[in-house]
């Protein structure tokens, strides 16, 4: 069963000439494109400014930090890929690069998303191996960093490759502007496809983030609750508390919907989804290269002293301390595990 805008497309072809007023009025375009624009230039500063201030300070290229900058570097070609070609292509109001580029450019919007979304999740789960110490004295190294950053390039490509070698296909989405995995036609091939991507590059990266932050906020609670009288520890336990419901709900508004409808579409034949509003989970994956800086980055306080030295010659007009670091964005847990001598500081 095709979708509304899969029989709008018969109309006139999405690499043909302007999708108004097949699919959406002309100011729908408009609109999408500034709202593209704006996303492509934020995303641009903040994940330039990451790279820029990692390599610029020495004390930032520590281990924990490697998936820091992986995540930059995946929103940043996200960015390249995805949201600039989608602003350009809204302007005109269709998709004007041809099929081939459409293909390409689905694939490396799906590639560098997933690379973006499961480095949140190894992000989680070393801060869970660091903090909460589950391997005992396990030293997190260099060579665990470039491996957990391997993994989410190689995991996203191998879930990433196959539209383009026949199992299921990467075609204009929603509007006619941006390509995505078809998650509109149905079909066997599609759903199959569709729904092995929800399980491997939604389910498992969630679980995992779930599984990791639960964890360490339960370890900080209890660090907290044997030092009722310590001020510094029940602050500590709230701001990691308010940084993981800030990390998981921004995952949520940008993977949910797009997971929701690609499994509507592929469970129920029956549905039927207007192209304005299928585009909409695209465009919420595409504003995250915005947001995941700021939570994941800016927000650690080591990350931010250095940043304000780049753009304030060299002073921090904060006041921040040097030799603060963050290893779970707004506290620094020495220690969390059985026994005496557990302390947790802010960042």
């Amino acid at each position: 069963m095709r979708s509304a805008n899969m029989s709008a497309l018969e109309t006139q072809g999405p690499f043909e000439g302007p999708q108004w007023p097949f699919l959406a009025p002309r100011s729908t375009y408009w609109i999408v494109a500034t709202l593209m624009g704006m996303v492509v230039v934020l995303a641009f500063f903040v994940n330039g400014m990451v790279i820029v201030v990692s390599l610029k300070f020495k004390k930032l290229r520590s281990p924990l930090n490697y998936i820091l900058v992986n995540l930059a570097v995946a929103d940043l070609l996200v960015t390249v890929f995805g949201s600039s070609i989608s602003f350009y292509n809204n302007i005109f109001g269709y998709f004007t690069m041809g099929k081939t580029m459409c293909e390409f450019e689905g694939f490396m919007v799906s590639l560098t998303g997933i690379v973006g979304l499961w480095s949140l999740a190894i992000l989680a789960f070393e801060r869970y191996i660091v903090i909460c110490k589950p391997m005992g004295d396990f030293r997190f190294q260099q060579k665990h960093a470039i491996m957990g950053c391997s993994f989410t390039w190689i995991w996203a490509f191998i879930w990433t490759s196959p539209p383009l070698f026949g199992w299921c296909s990467y075609v204009t989405e929603g509007l006619g502007t941006s390509c995505g995995p078809n998650w509109y036609s149905g079909g066997t091939n599609n759903n199959s496809y569709i729904m092995a991507l929800f399980a491997t590059c939604f389910v498992m990266p969630l679980s995992t983030i779930i599984f990791s932050y639960s964890n360490l906020l339960f370890a900080l609670r209890a660090v907290a609750a044997q030092q009722k009288e310590s001020e510094t520890t029940q602050r500590a336990e709230r701001e990691v508390t308010r940084m993981v419901i800030a990390m998981v709900l921004a995952f949520l508004v940008c993977w949910l919907p797009y997971a929701i409808f690609a499994m509507l579409m592929a469970t129920n034949k029956q549905i039927v989804i207007e192209p304005t509003l299928a585009s909409m989970p695209s465009y919420f994956s595409k504003t995250a290269t915005v947001y995941n800086p700021v939570i994941y980055v800016f927000m650690n306080k080591q990350f931010r002293t250095c940043l304000m030295k780049l753009l304030c010659c060299g002073r921090d007009p904060f006041g921040g301390d040097d030799d603060s670091s963050s290893v779970s964005g707004r506290t620094d847990v020495t220690s969390v595990s059985e026994g005496g001598g557990n302390k947790v500081t802010p960042a």
